[in-house]
């Protein structure tokens, strides 16, 4: 909720301000009072917060149209998607034209790689 009330105190828009309340070492509550002239609060249901205008200069006629860039699969031709790509610690490599790739470069003889196996297929039946 906003901080911004308009008091009946003093009539004016105002801050709400938020004091805790202790008993000893231990905090009880909050004592809610107007920045502006002290005005009292009982509870936070009392308090006339107030409504927030939410500027209206946009409609859904102003939205731009959703652009699709990808026609096919959104991950595209990328090595790190072939079925050739190899990877270890030390580099990524091509297995097909047998040279370093990097995850992000594309080529023409892309071959996907085929979907991953169950691991539990084999166990559950």
């Amino acid at each position: 909720m906003s901080a911004e009330i308009h008091c009946p105190g003093c009539g004016r828009d105002s801050l709400l301000l938020r004091a805790p309340r202790y008993e000893g070492f231990t905090r009880v509550g909050e004592d809610l009072s107007c920045v502006a002239c002290g005005h009292a609060f009982a509870s936070e249901d009392e308090v006339p917060f107030r409504e927030e205008k939410k500027a209206s200069i946009f409609t859904e006629a102003d939205r731009s149209v959703v652009v699709d860039v990808f026609k096919d699969d959104p991950r595209g031709r990328l090595c790190r998607y072939c079925a050739h790509y190899v990877v270890n610690p030390f580099r990524q490599w091509c297995g097909l034209h047998r040279k370093e790739v990097e995850a992000t470069q594309t080529c023409a003889k892309f071959n996907p790689k085929p979907p991953p196996k169950d691991p539990l297929a084999a166990v559950t039946g």
